[in-house]
């Protein structure tokens, strides 16, 4: 089952000539979400061969410009397309008056889908996306304006049965979900077969967290303890962290430091300044913090493979 997260846009504030304002898409068990919407989105949505109709929700950390911009574009590119399926956008309250008054200036034409608001807030995490697959929170950020970063989170999934085991103990039918979801199996003759034995071992729930854009804050901490990988902003270098300060943001050895206490299988850090010519140093610094980070790169698939949990005894 599909676990990825692709970059399309790792700059901060304003594009360059290498570098499009946050965008990225997140493919859990074929189900697309699209994290913030700069400028340009659309054009990279095309350059990986991502289709336009496979994104149902968008997930809007805040209503800054840079995280925003290319919302608008997207959405009438998609009423030209001919979409005819609900699009679910997640963001502040704010953004949803923005979208209406947009449509009544620019939209010549009704849309040809129905675009569903889900206002959020940042206060506090909570559940805003659920399904049979996966589970999506928001996580409080401390920006200049009201942030949330999102919480990506497969559920368990149920146990795979030893298709040996059933045809060695004569498994009838009846019995195969009660085994997935963890019982032991009684035969005919009382015997119980433990469920250890009839299924292979459990897998692990794969994690993503996305945190942009934010002051340094370990308040983040228990939300996103342990995920596979951790997406946090790293405007500046340290030796700039008055800056970062005052603008909200975090410095690569600050990204470093909050993944390596929260325990990240991954960091990946992006939302970089367009001071920097090249990233390099941002990497090295974090680097030290969190050995073996890697830099937000448009075009870049990152994909979470599937571990079992070895069982004990």
């Amino acid at each position: 089952m599909s676990f990825s997260f692709t970059i399309l846009g790792s700059s901060s504030a304003v594009p360059t000539s290498e570098r499009f304002p946050s965008a990225h898409v997140v493919n859990i068990h074929e189900r697309f979400f699209l994290l913030d919407c700069g400028e340009g989105t659309q054009i990279q949505l095309r350059k990986n061969r991502i289709g336009f109709g496979r994104i149902n929700h968008i997930l809007i950390s805040h209503v800054h410009g840079d995280h925003t911009f290319g919302l608008f574009g997207l959405i009438s590119t998609l009423s030209l397309l001919g979409r005819n399926t609900d699009l679910h956008i997640y963001a502040h309250p704010m953004l949803e008056q923005v979208l209406n008054d947009h449509r009544k200036h620019y939209y010549e034409h009704p849309l040809s889908f129905n675009l569903v608001f889900h206002p959020i807030g940042s206060s506090r995490s909570r559940l805003i996306f659920e399904d049979d697959k996966l589970e999506i929170h928001t996580i409080p950020m401390k920006h200049r304006v009201p942030t949330c970063g999102f919480l990506l989170r497969e559920k368990a999934p149920l146990l795979n049965i030893r298709k040996e085991m059933v045809k060695f103990h004569d498994i009838p039918v009846r019995e195969i979900m009660n085994i997935k979801q963890g019982e032991d199996f009684v035969t005919a003759e009382g015997d119980v077969i433990p469920n250890r034995v009839l299924t292979l071992p459990p897998v692990k729930p794969r994690s993503l967290a996305y945190c942009t854009d934010t002051k340094y804050t370990e308040s983040i901490l228990p939300h996103i303890s342990g995920v596979d990988i951790l997406y946090h902003e790293a405007t500046y270098l340290h030796n700039m962290l008055e800056r970062a300060r005052e603008t909200g943001h975090s410095t690569a050895r600050q990204a470093g430091t909050i993944a390596a206490k929260a325990g990240a299988g991954k960091l990946i850090i992006g939302h970089f300044s367009a001071r920097y010519k090249t990233v390099d140093a941002l990497v090295e610094e974090a680097s030290e913090e969190f050995p073996g980070t890697l830099p937000a790169n448009e075009g870049d698939c990152h994909i979470v493979e599937q571990v079992r949990i070895a069982r004990q005894g």
